[in-house]
């Protein structure tokens, strides 16, 4: 018998009359404007960008489908009389505009919580402040690895919500799913994972406290018969057990568990009441780092009840990274480059100072998103023989830096630069055969650059013409 969701099908019956807005003309929101359009609902858009710095595709629809609009300066002043508002995940929901429309009867939801709300399928969800892509990517590969139909997410993948209609029980959905995603969630995935709490976008939150709990949503709603993935050795994530509902599993770096997932002495073990199960050697691995490791753990304990371990020993083994996260680009006369354009918070740079034993000239810095860069101090001076600096957050940094420099008698070759070609050239400059140059700016990249992905593209592009 034909799978038939009555679920969206009572979704389409409901919102083909509505009056909707779409706050947000990002990736996760573009597909929506089709599927309502089709449906007949009445649209209209939302964007604190001006008309003039919209992509073409965007305009093309609202001439077409003759779609309502306002952009620019005070684009919500027109936030009335809506009965659904699809906010993008950048666009907060205690907005003035918002909260309104909410007190005279709108629903506040987001292509992604209808994903949760509205598929068939299990849904897999990865959060944390660091290795939530790289973690979903394991999940996603071991799957398709155990020969399973699945679909890839959140913030990365495709949009999904126009994919729900291919959508079967048998499936599975695997999510990445960020704080700004999660603030509004009511609904979670049937397997949470929690990489790692840490504190980060403290300049979109308004405080680590409402970050926290943002990422306590994606197990909140879970019930006794789904799953929850914590790391044990972060203290915020190892209390989150305390509170959920569902099972849990701990995978650790630091700690012999008698249950979960453990790195010991270079090889990840499956533990269950004590017996320890030997399954991957990191030699073995492709991947670089300690938090990785972690990141292979996660995804295994995730998929343990879903895939063998064949399945997942060959996944991890075949798994090869994700682009600007510690990327090998080149190697140029015994100095080997790695991109790692993701970091864009000072645990992240840690871990990838973490990665290597061999000498680091380190290019670091960008947009300031209000973090604290002290614990940031002390790893450089243990690993990184010539630091790099530049964009918003370098003179932070210097100051971290050479504070515990000169309190510990100490000095170290520190360059500031005011572009990334520039730090580029220096790099080259200052490094000796077999060193590592590492990009890993510790800070997000507006300042410069859309997005980590450009900022990274361009190093790339770089390095390949030195």
């Amino acid at each position: 018998m034909k799978f038939v969701n009555k679920k969206l099908e009572e979704f389409n019956n409901y919102i083909k009359n509505k009056k909707v807005a779409i706050i947000g003309l990002g990736v996760s929101n573009i597909p929506l404007i089709d599927y309502l359009h089709n449906l007949g609902t009445r649209i209209m858009l939302f964007s604190n960008k001006p008309i003039d710095k919209l992509d073409t595709s965007i305009l093309d629809k609202i001439y077409d489908y003759k779609i309502d609009y306002s952009f620019g300066e005070n684009y919500l002043s027109k936030l009335n009389g809506f009965d659904v508002i699809f906010r993008s995940p950048s666009c907060r929901p205690d907005l003035p505009e918002i909260e309104e429309e909410i007190d005279r009867g709108a629903i506040l939801t987001s292509e992604i919580e209808l994903v949760l709300e509205l598929c068939p399928s299990t849904t897999i969800g990865v959060t944390g402040s660091d290795g939530k892509t790289t973690t979903t990517s394991l999940i996603y590969e071991i799957l398709k690895e155990e020969n399973l139909n699945c679909y890839l997410g959140g913030n990365i993948g495709i949009p999904l919500f126009t994919k729900i209609s291919d959508m079967k029980p048998e499936d599975y959905v695997v999510l990445e799913l960020s704080s700004f995603q999660l603030m509004t969630m009511n609904i979670s995935p049937n397997i949470a994972v929690i990489t790692n709490i840490t504190p980060n976008h403290l300049d979109i939150h308004k405080s680590y406290e409402e970050y926290i709990q943002s990422k306590a949503n994606i197990f909140k709603y879970q019930n006794e018969d789904n799953l929850l993935i914590l790391n044990y050795d972060n203290e915020i994530t190892k209390e989150f057990a305390k509170i959920a509902k569902s099972k849990v599993i701990y995978f650790s770096s630091k700690e012999k568990l008698d249950n979960g997932l453990i790195l010991d002495n270079g090889i990840i073990k499956e533990c269950d009441n004590g017996l320890r199960r030997h399954l991957v050697n990191t030699k073995n691995i492709k991947l670089r780092g300690i938090h990785n490791c972690e990141n292979i753990c996660a995804a295994i304990a995730a998929t343990s009840s879903i895939a063998s371990n064949d399945s997942q020993i060959r996944a991890v083994s075949n798994f090869s990274g994700v682009n600007h996260r510690l990327e090998f680009v080149k190697e140029i006369n015994g100095v080997k480059w790695y991109n790692d354009s993701i970091a864009s918070s000072p645990t992240r740079t840690i871990a990838g100072l973490n990665s290597f034993d061999e000498e680091i000239v380190l290019i670091a810095g960008g947009y300031d998103k209000h973090l604290d860069y002290k614990p940031l101090a002390q790893p450089i001076i243990n690993k990184v023989s010539k630091l790099i600096l530049l964009g918003q957050t370098s003179d932070k940094i210097y100051h971290e830096v050479t504070q515990l420099l000169n309190l510990k008698n100490k000095k170290m070759d520190i360059f500031k630069t005011t572009a990334l070609e520039e730090a580029v050239n220096k790099a080259k400059e200052v490094s000796k055969k077999g060193d590592i140059v590492l990009f890993s700016p510790a800070s997000a990249s507006f300042d410069m650059f859309k997005n980590f992905e450009e900022r990274g593209n361009k190093f790339k592009d770089l390095v390949n013409k030195l």
